[in-house]
C-alpha cells in the first residue's frame, strides 16, 4: 500500500528517530521503552535489545533467578509468620486472608513471569516483527497514553510504598517485599496490555488497508483499459492482508497462552484487595469496630486504602478497555470484507474475498484475549464490580452479627 520513496522516506526517519523521547515513539521499541526500563530496574527484564531483535542477557537472566529466588524464600517466609509473629497478633482472620491472598498470588505471578521467559521474548519479537509495517502516525498517537500510564503507575506506588515506610509498623523487609512484588505485577499488566494496543493498531490497520481496497476498486471502473492490471493490484494486496491476518491472529494466540495464568491471579488478587479494602473504609467510617487508632492513623489508613481501590480499579478497567475494543476492531475486518465483496465485480478478487471471509470466520475465536477459559472483557469488569459489591455487604452483615452475639 505504500510507495518504495515513501517506504524508504519511513525507514529513514525511523532511523533519525533512534534515539528515545518521552511520548515520541516511532516504532515498537520506542513505544515500550517506559516499561522496557521500569522492568529492567525491578529485574525482570533479562534481554539484550538489537537493531531488529531481542536476545537473552545470562548476566540480566542470573540476576533475574536471584531476584525470583529471594521473593519466592521471602513470600513463603512471610505466608508462615503472619500468624506466627507479634506483628500480627491482633490481625483478624479477614485481614490474615488479605495477606495471603495478596502475597500467595503475586508471589505465583513472579514465578510465573520468571517460568515464561522464553516465550515472552520470541512474543516481542513477532510483535516487533509484525508491527514493523505500521506508519509513524499510529505509534505517535498511542505513545501518550502508554507512556503516561507506564510512568502515573510506576510513580504512584514508588510513592506509597514510601509513605509506608513511614506509617506502617510492620518490618522493613516485608514492606520492601510488598512494594516490589507490587511493582512487578503492574509492569507485567502494563507489558500485556501495550502488547494487546500495538495488535489491535495492526488489526486496524488490516481493516484501513481494505477500506482502501474498497476505494480503488470503485475508482478502477473509471479506468476501463487499467481495470485488468488495478484487479491483479487488488488481488496480491488481498492475499499480503490475508497473510499478515494470519500472523496477528497467531501473535494473539501465543499473548493467550503467555500470560493466562498471570491474568487469573491478577484478577483474583485485584478482586480480594478492593473487596476487603472498601470494607476496611466502611468500617472505619461507621467505626463499627473499636479500633484503637489515632486520628492521625485514621487518616492515614483512608490515604492508602481509596487510592489503592482506585489504582486497581484503574489498571483492571485499561486493561479491559484494550481488550475489548481489540476485539471489536478484530471484529471490523469481517464487515469490512462484505463491503468489499458487495462493491466489487472480479470473480478473482469475489473468491479471494470469500476464502478471507472464511479464514476470519475459523479464526473468530482467536481474536478474543481470553485467560483459561474467561473472556477478558466488558462484561467480566461488571461481573468484577458486583461481586465486588456483593461480598462487601456479606463480610459488613457478619461483623454485625459478630458483634450483637458478643
Amino acid at each position: 500500500m505504500f510507495s518504495p520513496s515513501k517506504v524508504q522516506e519511513r525507514v529513514k526517519d525511523r532511523k533519525k528517530g533512534r534515539r528515545w523521547r518521552l511520548f515520541h515513539a516511532t516504532d515498537f521499541q520506542s513505544l515500550m521503552y517506559p516499561c522496557f526500563i521500569f522492568c529492567r530496574v525491578l529485574g525482570i527484564f533479562p534481554y539484550r535489545i538489537n537493531a531488529s531483535s531481542y536476545e537473552i542477557s545470562k548476566p540480566c537472566q542470573i540476576l533475574w533467578t536471584v531476584i525470583t529466588s529471594v521473593v519466592c524464600f521471602c513470600t513463603l517466609m512471610t505466608v508462615y509468620v503472619i500468624n506466627h509473629s507479634r506483628w500480627f497478633e491482633t490481625t483478624s482472620l479477614r485481614r490474615s486472608f488479605d495477606l495471603y491472598a495478596f502475597y500467595i498470588f503475586s508471589g505465583f505471578i513472579a514465578v510465573a513471569t520468571y517460568i515464561w521467559d522464553g516465550s515472552r521474548m520470541r512474543l516481542l519479537r513477532t510483535i516487533l516483527k509484525i508491527s514493523s509495517e505500521l506508519p509513524l502516525e499510529t505509534y505517535r498517537k498511542q505513545c501518550m497514553l502508554i507512556h503516561a500510564k507506564d510512568i502515573i503507575g510506576f510513580l504512584f506506588l514508588l510513592l506509597q510504598g514510601s509513605t509506608c515506610f513511614f506509617y506502617l509498623e510492620y518490618p522493613v523487609l516485608l514492606k520492601m517485599l510488598s512494594t516490589y512484588i507490587t511493582m512487578v505485577v503492574l509492569q507485567i499488566d502494563m507489558l500485556y496490555m501495550n502488547c494487546i494496543c500495538v495488535l489491535k493498531a495492526c488489526f486496524e490497520r488490516i481493516n484501513d488497508s481494505l477500506a482502501n481496497l474498497l476505494v480503488m476498486n470503485n475508482k478502477s471502473h473509471l479506468f476501463s483499459n487499467y481495470e485488468e492490471q488495478k484487479n491483479f493490484f487488488l488481488l496480491m494486496e488481498l492475499k499480503a492482508l490475508e497473510k499478515q491476518h494470519l500472523l496477528v491472529n497467531d501473535a494473539v494466540q501465543m499473548l493467550n497462552m503467555i500470560f493466562s495464568l498471570h491474568l487469573v491471579a491478577t484478577i483474583i488478587t485485584t478482586f480480594v484487595r478492593i473487596t476487603f479494602f472498601s470494607y476496611y473504609c466502611i468500617i472505619l467510617w461507621q467505626n463499627i469496630l473499636n479500633f484503637r487508632l489515632t486520628s492521625s492513623q485514621k487518616l492515614f489508613c483512608y490515604i492508602y486504602f481509596i487510592p489503592s481501590m482506585i489504582f486497581y480499579l484503574i489498571k483492571t478497567a485499561l486493561v479491559v478497555w484494550a481488550c475489548e475494543t481489540g476485539k471489536d476492531q478484530a471484529n471490523k475486518i469481517g464487515i469490512t470484507i462484505h463491503d468489499v465483496l458487495n462493491s466489487t465485480n472480479d470473480k478473482r478478487i469475489k473468491d479471494e474475498l470469500k476464502l478471507f471471509s472464511l479464514q476470519i470466520l475459523h479464526t473468530t475465536r482467536r481474536n478474543t484475549f481470553c485467560a483459561k477459559g474467561f473472556t477478558v472483557g466488558a462484561p467480566l469488569f461488571a461481573a468484577l464490580i458486583g461481586n465486588i459489591t456483593s461480598y462487601v455487604l456479606i463480610l459488613i452483615q457478619f461483623t454485625k452479627m459478630s458483634i450483637s452475639c458478643k
